[in-house]
């Protein structure tokens, strides 16, 4: 037999971080570096595949259940069981790995914490490394944080009071031009895993939990087989048992969406559940039949509810599916942020916030997500109301769902159209929404709501998909370039009166103007603006 081929040595291309030697070990880089050599060719080759799925969808103007795999779907198989720290889930925060950020999700009385180094986090290499670091201090029981503006201390409350960690690392797309392997970029799917994993996994382990992941973007079974072989790799390089990961996947994409089963069969022995992710979900909708007609064409993204018949067959799917294999089904994101100046927009937000979570509750949701620790008890409230003592409901089978392939792509089922307005907003978001990630912000509170990537994602891929549509609005103006051109340019001049020219000058106002109107209106799609985005990103 002979000798494996040595990894490629991997090489730090960024300015020094404090206590970066606590987290770029020698040990850590080189498991990061055979994480490259063994499994980088074949993220290459299902990147390579998402291109030709989506010319094969642009032909078709269709998508189906897979034939090959119907052996999955009609088989008797079960996901392995949740372990204890994740048997009871029903309310879930999500946020960056700041430190300020690490402490409060931890406090907050959700159950589980998804610890996010993809949407909701600007790449910068600072972002990666010192979000890697406080996690390990958190571990580590050494995370405190005073608020240099209000002098407010945090600090973590007891071990028992304390949330799970599921970290989400970034997606297959992106790569981390900081860390190179023989040349060429690492991917920072493997970057984010890579060094989670081998820092923390016996720490965890320790702790009574283990190292628990969110997959985003995941296209089809194929990747989530990647991921796998990932794991068992991981599992058998440092020393601990198979099984000890487990992997929640985002079912965020349209594609995915028809292959649930196969995901889960293909995770079976690391399968946590499957997560229904709103806005990644739309914006996949929107880049598979961009150019398939008014058929669909999207409304407004807030007109997109989760009670849209299109949107309802996915839901009832995913927990139709994850209940049958035995495992978690996790809803949707209540995005809301608390006004301390506003009790009624509050009031009523609260009401559609507790709404949301009945209606996912009484669905056979086992648990869902929330943007603030005071939406926790609200979430709480919703799911201890059907759960009781039950840690989850696995077994409402929901035997009475049946989606066809069409429902999941019916989009003229929706009663709704694009509007005026809603142009408008688009280009407001989008362009606030990539000014703050430019400035190393992924979690963003804009009007009221607290928004990631996805947000933009789909902004700038509505107002794409109705210019390439020939949308024609409620006042009989036609949805195109100039008319958003227009709007771009008000909107940069709303921006410079709100924030005084010193403020204005010292933030990323144009770059993310040019940089919106690029993604959002050149002939060729970006089928990621973080893309062109993380060119542009400094640090």
């Amino acid at each position: 037999m002979s000798a494996p081929a040595p990894s490629p040595l991997a090489i730090v291309d960024a300015e020094p971080l404090p206590r970066q030697d606590e987290v770029l070990t020698d040990a850590a880089l080189a498991f990061v570096a055979e994480l490259h050599r063994r499994f980088a060719p074949r993220r290459a080759e299902l990147l390579a595949r998402r291109g030709e799925r989506r010319a094969e969808i642009a032909r078709t103007s269709t998508l189906d259940f897979l034939p090959d795999t119907a052996q999955v779907r009609e088989g008797d198989w079960k996901v392995a069981p949740a372990p204890a720290a994740l048997n009871d889930r029903r309310v879930e925060i999500t946020g960056p790995t700041d430190r300020k950020m690490t402490i409060n999700a931890l406090n907050s009385g959700a159950r589980v914490w998804l610890a996010d180094f993809e949407d909701a986090s600007a790449p910068t290499w600072e972002n990666v490394v010192l979000g890697q670091l406080n996690l390990i201090d958190a571990y580590e029981r050494r995370i405190d944080f005073t608020d240099p503006r209000t002098g407010k201390a945090y600090a973590l409350k007891p071990a028992e009071q304390l949330a799970t960690v599921v970290m989400r690392p970034r997606g297959w797309h992106l790569e981390e031009r900081h860390l190179r392997f023989e040349g060429g970029p690492a991917s920072g799917s493997l970057v984010d895993f890579g060094l989670y994993f081998f820092h923390n996994a016996q720490r965890l382990i320790d702790l009574g939990k283990g190292p628990y992941f969110y997959l985003p973007k995941t296209e089809s079974h194929l990747e989530a087989r990647l991921w796998n072989d990932i794991f068992v790799f991981a599992q058998d390089y440092v020393g601990i048992p198979q099984g000890t990961v487990r992997a929640t996947v985002l079912i965020e994409t349209i594609t995915a969406a028809y292959e649930m089963e196969e995901i889960l069969f293909e995770l079976k022995d690391h399968a946590s559940g499957l997560n229904a992710g709103r806005w990644d979900y739309l914006f996949s909708i929107v880049k598979n039949f961009r150019d398939g007609g008014e058929k669909f064409v999207l409304p407004d993204r807030n007109a997109v509810t989760m009670t849209a018949p299109f949107m309802r067959a996915y839901t009832e799917l995913l927990v139709r599916t994850c209940h049958k294999r035995g495992a978690h089904a996790i809803g949707g994101m209540a995005a809301f942020i608390p006004s301390r100046k506003d009790a009624e927009a509050n009031r009523v937000a609260f009401e559609n916030v507790k709404a949301d979570k009945d209606r996912e509750a009484h669905d056979g949701f086992d648990g869902s997500w929330v943007a603030h620790p005071d939406l926790v008890p609200i979430a709480m409230a919703s799911f201890d109301a059907v759960l009781g003592e039950k840690p989850n409901q696995k077994d409402r089978l929901r035997e009475d769902v049946a989606v066809a392939p069409g429902d999941l792509i019916a989009i003229d089922s929706l009663d709704a159209r694009p509007t005026y307005e809603g142009l408008r907003n688009a280009v407001q978001v989008g362009i606030r929404y990539i000014e703050a990630w430019l400035r190393g912000l992924g979690a963003v509170g804009i009007f009221g709501l607290m928004e990631d990537a996805a947000t933009a994602e789909i902004s700038r891929s509505q107002i794409w998909q109705w210019i390439n549509a020939g949308v024609v609005f409620e006042n009989g103006e036609r949805a195109t370039a100039e008319l958003t051109r227009a709007f771009a340019a008000e909107e940069l001049a709303a921006i410079r009166a709100e924030a005084g020219e010193e403020a204005f000058a010292a933030g990323k106002w144009q770059q993310a103007h040019d940089l919106f109107l690029q993604v959002s209106l050149d002939a060729d799609y970006a089928d990621f603006l973080t893309l062109p985005a993380y060119d542009q990103l400094t640090g």
